[in-house]
């Protein structure tokens, strides 16, 4: 049996998604032969991808081929992990460049390989692979690989936290899956480049990074910007990453892509994450002694008519969908609003410094919605939350299809309203047979509200319930003030009965407000009786 230890090391290294339960599906991501690959020095610009994604597309789509050895595939976890990329032989390190770059070794789960080339000058070569910048530990293997075997993915470093070390600022390993911390954080969520028919029943298809350009940085620069080609059965696409590490770590993004076939669901600036349980899980399907285990625990969106909407995640039985009309989004994201440590009590995990990860949108995208995935788990290993943004109607093929955007990783502390949000969530079986919900709003204007003012909240539940009864007391512990409502389900029908578990959910809303003045933003949750 594991030590908690080296359950908890990896978690945090190779979080296992629930995507369709697929883990093969999951990991077929890089295959190194690129699509008619620059000549050594030849001259480089974006375009070079963005014309790669578009003659690419044109094409049949092949699946990866170039598959890693199979006693490197046979590696057991504990081998794998004892291969290191030794951090002396890191690239740019000796000429003490902002940024170095680290390199991950392929094996067990990481079985296809990308290629990486370096943009020096505005000349590209092809980064070759090298044995002797990993340390193999106990492994005996390094004689039976072949110099032209190529990489499974890359990490960056900076000196985010001091400028005197290099700590990790991000990681582009697995599919077209990416993360990254600012200052003082642990890894948590991730992005994507693409999300293509999430949740659907024909199963998730995985678009895959299949090539990156990084453009050396100069002695000067404070980002570092990378190139990549995305590539899967429906669709290629054109990325270019503009990174820059700090006490928030963003990434400005320009994406294009163009479709091989129709795609029922494309989902764009995907975030996935994990919730096992928070406060407002009142009965728990794992027994642990933490009060909290989550690497987010709401859905936030700035809406283009001005409403903020908060959506607390859950953990919920059974797959659940929800979406959010969203109509060109100001902004959308997973937050890890809670960073008290007495909330999570791991000295391992440090969930409370897990990073909030944002979607701005550059220009307007359009007509579309938000879209949460949740799916149940019994285990934190699994990424079991997943949000992004869909456009609506059917997308035209062999034409560009652009979408820029903005990713901020940080404490998710400027991602607020500008009077008050939630800041948490309970709930409780009440003995009449309803069921009570507590929310606590907090923020500066909140607090500067006497006791005795006439504050309002705002309640209404969707068909099949009634609020039956509310209150709203300022909280004088927080300074906040606190809503708490009791939701009375309509009888059951006969159908209902039999089948409990079909009941649908009901859709909740909340706000809070003084004399028709709006002062929170929408707390909404789906309850499921």
């Amino acid at each position: 049996m594991r030590s908690l230890v080296h359950f908890r090391d990896e978690r945090r290294h190779n979080r296992r998604p629930l995507l369709f339960l697929s883990l093969s599906i999951f990991m077929v991501f890089f295959f190194r032969a690129p699509l008619g690959a620059l000549a050594e020095g030849e001259a480089f610009t974006p375009s070079v991808v963005l014309e790669k994604a578009r003659i690419l597309s044109t094409k049949p789509y092949q699946a990866p081929v170039d598959e890693v050895p199979e006693f490197l595939r046979n590696l057991s976890y504990d081998a794998w992990r004892d291969i290191r990329f030794r951090p002396e032989k890191a690239l740019w390190i000796e000429e003490k460049l902002p940024f170095q770059l680290q390199f991950f070794h392929p094996g067990l789960y990481y079985d296809r390989t990308v290629d990486i080339n370096i943009v020096t000058g505005g000349k590209t070569s092809r980064l070759p692979f090298d044995v002797k910048t990993f340390d193999y530990g106990r492994n005996n293997i390094a004689e039976r690989i072949s110099p032209q075997m190529g990489f499974a993915g890359f990490r960056i470093h900076g000196p985010i936290n001091t400028k005197k070390y290099f700590d990790e600022i991000g990681v582009f390993l697995g599919a077209s899956y990416f993360r990254a911390v600012a200052k003082g954080q642990v890894y948590g969520l991730s992005a994507r480049g693409l999300a293509v028919n999430t949740a659907l029943r024909q199963g998730e298809e995985f678009p895959y990074f299949r090539e990156f350009w990084i453009e050396k940085p100069g002695p000067k620069s404070n980002s570092l910007t990378i190139h990549a080609l995305l590539d899967s059965e429906s669709l290629t696409g054109a990325f270019t990453f503009k990174v820059r590490g700090g006490s928030a770590t963003t990434m400005d993004v320009k994406s294009t892509y163009f479709l091989r076939k129709p795609v029922e669901k494309f989902g764009l600036g995907p975030l996935t994450s994990m919730f096992l349980f928070g406060e407002n899980t009142s009965v728990r399907n794992v027994d642990d002694f933490r009060p909290e285990v989550h690497d987010s625990d709401g859905l936030l969106m700035s809406l283009a008519s001005g409403e903020w909407l908060w959506r607390p995640l859950s953990n919920p039985g059974t797959l659940q969908t929800d979406t959010f009309e969203a109509d060109d989004p100001l902004g959308f994201g997973l937050l890890q609003r809670d960073s008290a440590f007495h909330n999570y009590e791991d000295l391992e995990a440090r969930y409370e410094k897990r990073p909030s990860l944002w979607v701005q949108p550059k220009g307007r995208w359009g007509k579309g919605h938000v879209e949460l995935v949740l799916i149940p788990t019994d285990k934190e290993i699994h990424d079991n939350v997943v949000a992004y943004w869909v456009p609506e109607g059917e997308l035209p093929l062999g034409q560009p299809l652009e979408y820029d955007y903005a990713l901020s990783w940080d404490s998710g502390q400027a991602k607020r309203p500008p009077a008050g949000f939630t800041s948490a969530t309970r709930t409780a079986a009440d003995e009449t047979g309803g069921r009570l919900f507590v929310i606590d709003f907090e923020g500066k204007a909140l607090s500067l509200l006497p006791a005795e003012t006439r504050v309002e909240g705002v309640v209404s539940c969707g068909p099949g319930a009634i609020i039956a009864e509310q209150h709203v007391v300022k909280n004088d512990v927080t300074g906040g003030w606190r809503l708490s409502f009791l939701v009375k389900m309509d009888e059951a029908t006969p159908m209902e009965m039999v089948m409990p578990n079909k009941r649908p959910s009901v859709d909740l809303r909340a706000f809070l407000r003084v004399n028709q003045v709006v002062l929170t933003e929408t707390w909404n949750y789906a309850f499921k009786p």
